[in-house]
C-alpha cells in the first residue's frame, strides 16, 4: 500500500525501501499509483470473509480504512475463499485465522518485542497460516498487545468477544496499578461498565505497551463488589447491613476511644495518594504514628534502618528513570525479577540488550526473554565482586564490564527490602555504587524497583512507622509494645496476620470484599482506582494523575471523603473538605505532588553509603545464606498480585490455564 511512482521507473516502487535521493521526484497520487494501490487491495481481500458488521474491529480496522480509502468499488475474484481453522492462543487472545492478511506484526511482535517466539508462519503459498509451530498456549507476560498490534480483527480481546461496538465506549485517560511502573492506558467503557483497557503512549514509562494484567483484570471490579456499609453484630459475630449513619458512628466511636498511640493505619497496595494523606493526617491527629503499607511495607519502607526511607534517591529509580535504560552500557540486577515484576520494563531491558547492552544478575535464575549473566544466587556474590584480587566469575565481570561503564545501572528489587539481612544486602549494593560509576555528574543510575502502585505515593508523604509505634512496624527511633486497639485498613488485603492484633477493632474502607473486609468490624465501601480522580506516583518517582472512568456503586463513597466523614465525627476534623484543598496539603508535605506527569529527580548523597548511615555501623553479622528471590516467586502469582487480579476471572482462568498447559507439556516430554 505504500507504492509510489518515481520519475523514470520503469514500475511503482515501495516508498518504505526507497532512500531518497538528490533531485528524486515522487509521485504519490497518480492513476498508476492508484492503479497499483487497488490491485494490493485487491489481493488483501481475496481471502479475506465479509465479517465486518460482526467484527470486533469493525469501525476501528486498519484494513477497512485502507480498503475505503485506496481500493476499488469491485472485486474480479470469483474462486471460493479459503478458510483457516482457528488457533487456540489462550484465555486471553481470540483468534479467527481466516481474517488474518499475512502481516507477520504479531510474529514480529512476540519474537523481537516479548521475546517470546511462540508464533510463527507455517506452509507455503496459499497453505501459509499464522500461529504456535505447536499447539500451545501463549505465555508471554505481554501476549495482549498483539491484539493492538494487529491491523484486521484476526486477533481480538476474547474476554469481551461480541459485546460492544467501538462507537459506542467512551474513553477516558488514566494509570495502571497493577505494577509500580504506572503504564498509561485509555479505559474504554459503556455505561457504568468497562469495556476494555487499553495502552496509551508515553515514551518515558511504557511505550506502546502494557501487561495482561493491566489489560484484563478490570473484570475483578464487578467481583466480590463491596456497595454497602456493613457492621458486625455483636450478638451473631456475623457481618450486617447498616446505612452509613450507622457504620461511620461505630467507627468513630472506636477512633475516639483509641486516642494515642492505640490506632493503626494499613493501607494497600492500590491506595491512591489523596487517601494515604487524610488517613494519616487522621491517625496523627489522633496522636498515633503508627501508620505503614501492607505486602512487607513494614520493613521495605527502611531498605537500611530508615536513612534509605528519609531521602527519595533510596527508593525511587532514580535519575532518568526508566528511559535511563536506553543511555546504560551494564545493567545490575540484585534480587529483582523485572519480566513478573514490571514486564513492559523488562521489555525495554530486552530491546537494550539487543542493541548490546551487558546484563548481569545476582539473584535465582530465571528466563528473562534476554541474555543475562547469572552472577550468584545469594547476596554474598555482591562482596566476592568488589573484594579485592577475586578471582570468581563474579568479580571477573565486574571488573571486565561493570567497572569499565561509562553508565553503568543496578536495580534492586523491592524484596530486599523484606529480608532480615537487608542491612547487610543494601550495604554489598552501596559498595559497588561508591566504587564505579553508577552515580556521577549527569547521570544516576541506582534506583530500587517498587513492587506496589501505592508504596512510592505513601514515602513521598510519610505513610510510614514513626516514632512510637506499635510492636513489629519496624519503626526507627526504636517501637513500643503498645498494641494497637483499633486498626484502620485502607483497602489493604495483604498485610501480615500479627499487624492486626486479636481483639483490635478493624475498620475497613476498600471497594471489594476480601481478607481485609472478612475480618472487619465495619466496613465502609469505597471506590476503585477507575472510579476516581487520583494521584499515583510510579517506581521512578514520576507523579500521574487518573481520572474517573465509570461511575462508582451508588452506596460507595471516594476513600478520602469516608475519611474526611470519620474524623469529624471522632472529633479530629481535618481541614479540607474538596479535592482541591486535600490536594494543596499533599503540596505542603510534597512540593513535587503539585506537578502532574512529572517526574521530580531526586538528589543522591555524594557518596552512596551516606543512604545505609548508622545502620552500616549497627549492622550485625553477614548477609545470610538465603538466595535472593523475587518477591513474585512463582509465575503463576504474576496474574493474582493484588485484591483486584485475584477477584478477576480472566486472571484465574489464566493461571488455571497456565497449570493445565504446564502439566500437558511435562506429560508429552515424558
Amino acid at each position: 500500500m505504500c507504492l509510489v511512482e518515481i520519475e523514470k521507473a520503469p514500475k511503482p516502487v515501495a516508498s518504505c525501501a526507497m532512500p531518497v535521493m538528490p533531485g528524486m521526484k515522487v509521485f504519490t497520487n497518480t492513476e498508476r499509483v492508484k492503479k497499483a494501490r487497488e490491485g494490493v487491495m485487491e489481493l488483501l481481500l481475496i481471502n479475506h470473509p465479509l465479517d465486518c458488521p460482526i467484527c470486533d474491529q469493525g469501525g476501528e480496522c486498519d484494513l477497512q480504512d485502507q480498503a475505503m480509502m485506496f481500493g476499488s468499488d469491485r472485486s474480479r475474484f470469483t474462486e471460493g475463499k479459503r478458510s483457516v481453522e482457528d488457533k487456540s492462543l489462550g484465555p486471553l487472545v481470540k483468534t479467527v485465522m481466516t481474517r488474518c492478511i499475512h502481516c507477520t506484526r504479531c510474529v514480529r511482535f512476540s519474537t523481537e518485542v516479548a521475546g517470546v517466539p511462540e508464533l510463527g508462519v507455517t506452509g507455503r503459498g496459499k497453505d501459509a497460516e499464522i500461529g504456535t509451530y505447536v499447539s500451545k498456549l501463549l505465555t508471554s507476560e505481554l501476549s495482549g498487545n498483539v491484539i493492538d498490534v494487529c491491523p484486521v480483527g484476526a486477533l481480538t480481546a476474547k474476554p469481551s468477544a461480541f459485546t460492544y461496538r467501538n462507537w459506542e465506549l467512551k474513553s477516558t485517560e488514566s494509570v495502571d496499578v497493577s505494577d509500580a511502573l504506572g503504564a498509561n492506558i485509555r479505559v474504554d467503557s459503556r455505561g457504568t461498565e468497562v469495556i476494555r483497557v487499553v495502552p496509551r503512549l508515553n515514551e518515558d514509562v511504557n511505550e506502546e505497551w502494557i501487561s495482561d494484567r493491566a489489560r484484563f483484570q478490570y473484570d475483578g471490579l464487578r467481583t466480590q463488589r463491596l456497595t454497602v456499609p456493613y457492621v458486625r453484630d455483636p450478638t451473631t459475630g456475623a457481618l450486617a447491613e447498616a446505612t452509613w449513619d450507622q457504620a461511620l458512628t461505630a467507627a468513630a466511636t472506636s477512633l475516639s476511644a483509641a486516642r494515642g498511640g492505640a490506632v493503626r493505619a494499613l493501607a494497600g497496595k492500590v491506595a491512591d495518594t489523596e487517601s494515604m494523606v487524610a488517613l494519616k493526617d487522621m491517625v496523627n491527629r489522633l496522636g498515633s504514628n503508627d501508620t505503614a503499607t501492607d505486602a512487607g511495607g513494614r520493613m521495605a519502607h527502611v531498605l537500611t534502618g530508615g536513612a534509605l526511607g528519609d531521602l527519595r534517591a533510596g527508593y525511587t529509580l532514580n535519575g532518568g528513570g526508566v528511559s535511563n535504560i536506553d543511555e546504560a552500557d551494564a545493567v545490575l540486577l540484585v534480587g529483582s525479577n523485572p519480566r513478573w515484576e514490571a514486564p513492559v520494563m523488562n521489555a525495554r531491558l530486552r530491546k537494550a540488550v539487543l542493541n548490546g547492552l551487558p546484563v548481569a544478575r545476582v539473584g535465582v535464575p530465571t528466563d528473562l526473554t534476554y541474555a543475562c549473566v547469572d552472577l550468584g544466587t545469594g547476596a554474598d556474590t555482591l562482596e566476592k565482586m568488589t573484594k579485592a584480587g577475586g578471582r570468581s566469575e563474579a568479580a571477573k565481570w565486574y571488573k571486565e564490564v561493570f567497572a569499565k561503564a561509562k553508565k553503568p545501572m543496578v536495580i534492586v528489587g523491592a524484596a530486599v527490602g523484606q529480608r532480615s539481612d537487608r542491612t547487610a544486602v543494601m550495604r554489598g549494593v552501596m559498595d559497588v555504587v561508591d566504587q564505579t560509576g553508577v552515580v556521577q555528574d549527569g547521570w544516576n543510575g541506582f534506583g530500587i524497583l517498587q513492587d506496589t502502585a501505592s508504596r512510592v505515593g505513601a514515602l513521598d508523604v510519610g505513610f510510614v512507622p514513626g516514632p512510637g509505634a506499635g510492636e513489629g512496624a519496624g519503626a526507627p527511633g526504636g517501637s513500643t509494645t503498645t498494641s494497637p486497639r483499633v486498626v484502620v485498613l485502607l483497602g489493604s488485603d495483604d498485610f501480615d496476620d500479627k499487624d492486626v492484633p486479636t481483639g483490635a477493632f478493624v475498620i475497613y474502607i476498600g471497594h471489594t470484599g476480601e481478607k481485609g473486609a472478612a475480618m472487619a468490624d465495619v466496613v465502609l465501601p469505597g471506590a476503585s482506582y477507575l472510579e476516581k480522580s487520583a494521584t499515583w506516583v510510579n517506581t521512578e518517582g514520576r507523579v500521574q494523575r487518573s481520572k474517573a472512568a465509570v461511575a462508582m456503586p451508588p452506596g460507595a463513597r471516594e476513600d478520602w471523603k469516608v475519611v474526611r466523614a470519620l474524623s469529624e465525627l471522632a472529633g479530629v476534623t481535618l481541614p479540607y473538605d474538596n479535592l482541591q484543598g486535600l490536594r494543596m496539603r499533599m503540596a505542603e508535605i510534597a512540593p513535587h505532588l503539585a506537578r502532574a506527569e512529572h517526574k521530580e529527580v531526586a538528589i543522591f548523597p555524594g557518596t552512596a553509603n551516606v543512604l545505609v548511615g548508622d545502620a552500616k555501623a549497627k549492622a550485625e553479622g553477614k548477609v545470610s545464606g538465603t538466595p535472593l528471590v523475587s518477591w513474585l516467586e512463582r509465575v503463576e502469582q504474576f496474574y493474582q498480585t493484588d485484591v483486584i487480579s485475584r477477584t478477576s476471572r480472566n486472571m484465574a482462568r489464566c493461571v488455571n490455564a497456565r497449570a493445565t498447559g504446564t502439566q500437558e507439556l511435562q506429560q508429552a516430554t515424558a
